[in-house]
């Protein structure tokens, strides 16, 4: 009997996997990409390291994956972040634990993983070929059966699996396609938005911080005034708005709270280890030791240079005010700004600069197990074309590993098997 033939659209790391998976389980596999080498997007990731996954439970990956995260429990038991870091290593590339479970190449290269995945494909027979653009899924009496290219020519396959990325850093060939594909075939397509991407404040002070790093701070997101999210860690200021870690956690909120017309605020708390009633005090003791000087100078042990003047301004309060001359509202005012120190969030940064894409073909027409349409069968999703994204940190990616394993067993597997 021969082969199953499976084709893979794109060459990222759900595809990757996809093609890994199908041809270990004995399928023919051609694996498509556009760009001119595989692997674009993933070669940037982690800042150029590549954060394969996270040691956390499944459990918690889940919690991480605000974006249907509840979908992948079945993908995730079947192919963990221990099943990800041992398939590495028996490629040769070792990995490491850094800072909040965050799973990196011992060589800091995402190179190194890129060409690991890419020499593995090739020892087990996979054909890939680049420059090579998919326009559509042709379907026969109901079922899956290959490809259109650009070109017009046809590529016919028992099984294909669309892993073509979202519509984030489209540079690296994830230009939203496979959501005009999806479409074509009837499926949904939930609200496409940036996820893990930096917000654009309407405060131009921010400009005169950019560059400034916080570390250590509390962040609240409000829309129309009600609580929608809150991170602590790490963010920093640029020339349009903020960035950071805890600022992209929260991005997903704040873009569907905009998309919504609701009004959205950025607070800062930048003493979060003190309560008010201590932070006061400290105030006061420092107002005691500078008392002679301008407040700009008097608060140079409180706060970090570039944010006195927007505090004081936020606290109706001249930088040239003597501190020997603050009334007891004045000085707890500023104790006030200090830990609420509010940012008008008036967008996002543009969906081709997010890390990663919000929204995507609908899990209710995806069978979570297998990664198969419910509506085409012999059609398989994986990877971030899915209405799945999570937080920093490796779940992303290792979202896209369980996808794409699950797409390629399954569709490697003949009907009435229980490939696994």
């Amino acid at each position: 009997m021969s082969a199953r033939r499976v084709l893979v659209v794109g060459a990222g790391p759900a595809g990757f996997m996809a093609a890994a998976k199908a041809a270990e389980a004995g399928a023919s596999v051609l694996l498509l990409e556009k760009m001119k080498q595989p692997g674009r997007k993933m070669m940037i990731t982690g800042k150029g390291r590549c954060n394969i996954t996270n040691v956390a439970p499944v459990a918690e990956i889940v919690k991480n994956i605000p974006g249907n995260g509840s979908f992948l429990y079945s993908a995730l038991h079947a192919f963990d972040n221990e099943d990800v870091r041992e398939f590495f290593r028996e490629l040769g590339v070792e990995t490491k634990v850094e800072r909040g479970g965050r799973v990196f190449p011992v060589s800091d290269r995402a190179a190194d993983a890129v060409e690991a995945l890419v020499r593995h494909l090739h020892a087990l027979g996979v054909k890939i070929e680049t420059e090579t653009r998919v326009a559509e899924i042709f379907v026969e009496e109901g079922h899956a059966m290959g490809v259109r290219l650009a070109s017009g020519a046809k590529m016919r396959a028992d099984a294909v699996v669309l892993a073509v990325g979202g519509a984030s850093y489209p540079g690296t060939g994830s230009s939203g396609d496979g959501y005009t594909m999806a479409r074509t075939l009837g499926h949904t397509v939930t609200n496409v938005l940036p996820s893990l991407v930096p917000l654009v404040t309407e405060e131009d002070w921010v400009k005169e911080a950019q560059g400034l790093s916080l570390r250590n701070v509390r962040v609240t997101l409000l829309a129309d005034g009600r609580r929608i999210g809150e991170e602590f860690g790490e963010m920093m200021f640029t020339h349009f708005g903020v960035t950071g870690p805890i600022v992209l956690s929260l991005s997903r909120a704040a873009a569907e709270a905009l998309a919504a017309g609701k009004f959205v605020e950025l607070v800062l708390d930048l003493k979060p280890a003190l309560t008010p009633e201590v932070f006061a005090a400290r105030v006061q003791r420092d107002f005691e030791k500078y008392r002679n000087k301008a407040l700009k100078n008097g608060m140079r042990d409180l706060l970090p240079g570039k944010l006195i003047a927007p505090v004081l301004d936020a606290a109706y309060l001249s930088p040239e005010k003597f501190v020997h001359d603050l009334r007891r509202e004045e000085r707890m005012r500023i104790s006030e700004v200090i830990k609420h120190l509010v940012l008008t969030i008036e967008k996002t940064r543009p969906l081709a600069e997010a890390i990663v894409t919000a929204g995507g073909v609908s899990t209710k027409e995806i069978d979570p197990k297998t990664m198969e349409s419910k509506l085409v069968p012999g059609l398989y999703f994986a990877g971030e074309v899915v209405d799945v994204d999570g937080f920093t940190g490796g779940y992303n990616l290792q979202a896209a590993f369980s996808m794409g394993a699950a797409a390629g067993r399954w569709s490697a597997a003949r009907v009435g098997q229980a490939e696994v």
